[in-house]
């Protein structure tokens, strides 16, 4: 009898013999590959590398904002020591540029060739933290923190490239772990983190420990932790304030000053306290003094006299306040916030684990910096010496951003490739 099926179906009164390639489809290898006249050109396969534009054009207009903010801030003091006024102008100047180009060097380097070098990355951090410390190795402040290295007319503050170290070596360790982070890995993540945090600590820079702190948690939530764990580390980790506050790890001046948004309303302050809460309200009345629409580039009074201390670094953004006033405030902390979510943006449409890692701890870098920063000059969060993004003075934190937001446009770049 005939076969009546329609389709080629093998079977007892039918047999078909099934061809080498469907032979291969079933039992699961892959058909052969096509002849090398057919297959696609080797450039034709290359990813196109494509720039952000907003990330270039955005940090290189916040870090020309903070080259003007740094001259109104010191020239006026400057002039009163008889000194020249275009000091902390050239240098910063000079920063900002080196910044860039560091930003184009690592913006066309592949990302992807970091995972390999991330614990040796991680290492070397860890060195330049310990080295920092070392007496006649590392420069020792009068009141005994270690932070920077001198090279001849250039300080380098390690903890903030730390940072960077940090955000690489996590970003490293979770990506090899695409299953899921386990316990163990979440206990070894906490002892990855916890020792370039405790080294910074011991300098002490509280406010770079805490900033480290943050990227490391907003890296864990990224990476999939459980909410419950997170809640734990939470917790942990107020207890842990609690015990540096507290616990006699932090000079007395440094607990009263990270506390004084806390005294505000205290009538009658004493000592360093009185010196701390001094120095916030100072802060506070030259944003107050900016109005709507600020007082213009160099016509703020506060700024022009040196009311404020450390105006060119910690409070950097008194002199934004006063200046360029309310809105112009705004506008900058806008555009720092715009590029912090641009890296973020940047995250989500990564091509691998690894570059949203990466993306999720520069985004929580510049995002808290900020936050930080603007807040303490205002009162409401602890003053602790984080500069403000692009906008404060010093080379080594200028060089730190713009170094993150070329890891951001490598994994731009590299996005579909």
């Amino acid at each position: 009898m005939a076969c009546r099926h329609r389709a080629p179906v093998p079977s007892e009164c039918c047999p078909v013999a099934l061809t080498p390639v469907q032979t291969q489809y079933r039992i699961g290898a892959q058909p052969p590959r096509p002849a090398a006249s057919a297959r696609r050109p080797l450039m034709a396969r290359r990813p196109t590398l494509v720039v952000d534009p907003f990330l270039i054009i955005g940090s290189i207009v916040a870090a020309v904002i903070g080259v003007v903010m740094v001259y109104t801030a010191t020239r006026g003091p400057l002039l009163l020591a008889g000194t020249s006024p275009t000091y902390y102008l050239k240098r910063q100047a000079i920063f900002v540029v080196l910044g860039i180009v560091v930003m184009g060097v690592v913006g066309l380097f592949d990302y992807r060739k970091l995972e390999a070098l991330g614990m040796a990355i991680y290492a070397l951090s860890l060195f330049a933290l310990l080295a920092v410390m070392v007496p006649h190795v590392g420069t020792h402040s009068p009141l005994g923190s270690a932070r920077w290295f001198n090279l001849g007319p250039i300080q380098i503050q390690p903890s903030e490239f730390a940072v960077l170290g940090l955000i690489v070596a996590v970003a490293t360790y979770c990506s090899r772990r695409p299953e899921g982070l386990t316990w163990r890995d979440v206990v070894k993540i906490l002892v990855l983190g916890g020792v370039p945090i405790g080294l910074v600590m011991l300098q002490p820079d509280l406010g770079t420990g805490i900033v480290m702190s943050v990227v490391l948690l907003v890296m864990l939530v990224v990476a999939g932790l459980p909410t419950r764990v997170m809640v734990m580390l939470l917790i942990g980790a107020v207890g842990v304030v609690a015990l540096v506050l507290g616990g006699g790890l932090l000079h007395h001046y440094q607990v009263l000053r990270i506390t004084s948004f806390l005294h505000q309303s205290t009538a009658h302050p004493t000592g360093t306290l009185a010196g701390a809460i001094y120095n916030l309200q100072q802060a506070k009345d030259a944003i107050g003094a900016g109005g709507l629409f600020g007082t213009g580039i160099g016509h703020g009074a506060a700024t022009n006299l040196g009311y404020v201390p450390e105006q060119q670094t910690d409070f950097i953004f008194t002199a934004v306040g006063e200046q360029l006033g309310f809105v112009g405030a705004v506008g900058v902390v806008g555009l720092l916030f715009f590029l912090a979510w641009r890296v973020l943006r940047i995250g989500q449409i990564a091509r691998d684990d690894f570059g949203r890692l990466i993306c999720a701890g520069v985004f929580a870098f510049i995002a808290f910096s900020t936050f930080q920063n603007a807040g303490m000059t205002v009162g409401i969060m602890p003053i602790t010496g984080i500069p403000l993004p692009f906008i404060s003075y010093g080379g080594t934190a200028v060089i730190a951003f713009f170094t993150a937001i070329g890891l951001g446009l490598s994994v731009y770049a590299r996005r579909g490739g």
